[in-house]
């Protein structure tokens, strides 16, 4: 059997559950681990404890809820996630010290402990390395999310893979909503919240949904090492391209997303200034409803940039517009040559893509986001109802 990604990993195991809006997902895999979180000051209990755990650099497993954010709930918050470990250290025999733990839903409410540890109990026995496993685990963990999200990629020497969920409260600043990471390569504590960190600045955080930071982000990884060591800068590149691939179905998956959106600047003083212009274009409204709108009004691309503070000549660069295959001229060194007709047929597709240069330095960088509908606002004007 291809398996999609974790349980492709040698050395993990999944399990999930889903009962209305309430999941749970347990993930087995021993091995040294790193993990990024929310820079939100209201930051979610099970944030604030694994901030702790992870300094240890191990993990033996990670329980995730959904349904309840567990975000907001003081000192009986925090308690509620320890209990979490606790719960997954008794039915896996394992220290509670070791757990990972996530959660996700709506904040400000409690979670209900007797159902996750009566789910915990129903699916612990049915932890495997399957490709079923693993898809009951990335659907348990699902909240408005339209589909489950995986990625798989292999080199020569090791594979990462990983599941993420996220959709909506999407602009996150540290790695993800929630990704849950793996790879078969030997590699120390260190070493991995160092690639972690920078793998998650290329990715995760150039995605934009909708310009809010999420209490409960967390992105978690695991080195299992069953492959041994393998050349550092060959995991790196794995582990980008991992988080890549889920950072660009997060995207694509926005909450009432019709259209990817992709833009690329180029040209910058260095990739920081460029991933930041990019980042500004993602998130204008006017960018992102002109593009569900298959309006080729390209010139609000041009002004969120010119807003994004970093510096260069607006009448050198240049701009083109994109179907992620294909991608026609509109601006060519600050002479406008836009064929609005092309333009539009460009815009018709699932993916819309734009390459700014700047003409400003050699960075280079893109970001992620979608285009934003009526059905975003039905979606979050009852979301607790």
């Amino acid at each position: 059997m291809k398996y999609q990604s974790i349980c492709g990993i040698e050395g993990v195991a999944a399990a999930g559950i889903k009962e209305g809006k309430f999941g749970l997902a347990l993930i087995r895999a021993d091995g040294t681990a790193a993990g990024v979180f929310t820079t939100n000051r209201v930051c979610a209990a099970p944030v604030a404890l694994m901030r702790q755990q992870i300094k240890k650099g191990r993990l033996e497993a990670v329980i995730v809820n959904s349904g309840c954010a567990n975000a907001y709930t003081g000192k009986r918050g925090y308690d509620d996630a320890v209990s979490m470990t606790q719960v997954a250290g008794e039915v896996l025999g394992t220290d509670p010290a070791r757990i990972g733990v996530a959660s996700t839903g709506v904040i400000g409410r409690y979670l209900d402990l007797p159902l996750i540890s009566g789910q915990c109990k129903k699916i612990a026995p049915l932890l495997t390395h399957s490709q079923d496993a693993e898809v009951s685990a990335a659907k348990a963990i699902m909240t408005t999310d339209t589909f489950p999200k995986h990625a798989l990629i292999r080199t020569e020497s090791c594979s990462v893979a990983g599941i993420a969920k996220g959709s909506g409260m999407i602009a996150p600043n540290m790695g993800t909503m929630l990704a849950f990471l793996y790879t078969d390569a030997e590699v120390s504590p260190a070493k991995l919240k160092e690639a972690l960190k920078i793998a998650a600045d290329r990715s995760f955080n150039r995605v934009v949904v909708d310009g809010d930071t999420s209490t409960n982000d967390v992105a978690l990884c695991t080195a299992t090492g069953k492959a041994g060591k393998v050349p550092y800068a060959e995991f790196c590149a794995a582990l980008e391209a991992c988080c890549r691939s889920l950072a660009i179905q997060i995207a694509r998956d926005g909450e009432g997303a019709t259209k990817l959106l992709e833009v690329t600047v180029k040209g910058a003083p260095d990739e920081k200034r460029a991933a930041k212009v990019a980042k500004t274009v993602i998130e204008s409204p006017l960018v992102k409803t002109a593009v569900y709108g298959e309006d080729p009004n390209w010139g609000r691309v041009v002004a969120a940039a010119g807003r994004a503070g970093v510096k260069f000549d607006p009448d050198g660069i240049s701009l083109w517009i994109g179907d992620g295959s294909a991608e026609f001229p509109l601006v060519t060194k600050g002479v406008i040559i836009a064929d609005l007709k092309t333009a539009k047929q460009a815009m018709h597709g699932k993916t819309v893509a734009f390459t700014l240069d700047l003409a400003a330095g050699d960075g280079e960088a893109t970001a992620w986001g979608c285009d934003l509908t009526e059905k975003y606002v039905e979606i979050n004007g009852k979301y607790t109802t």
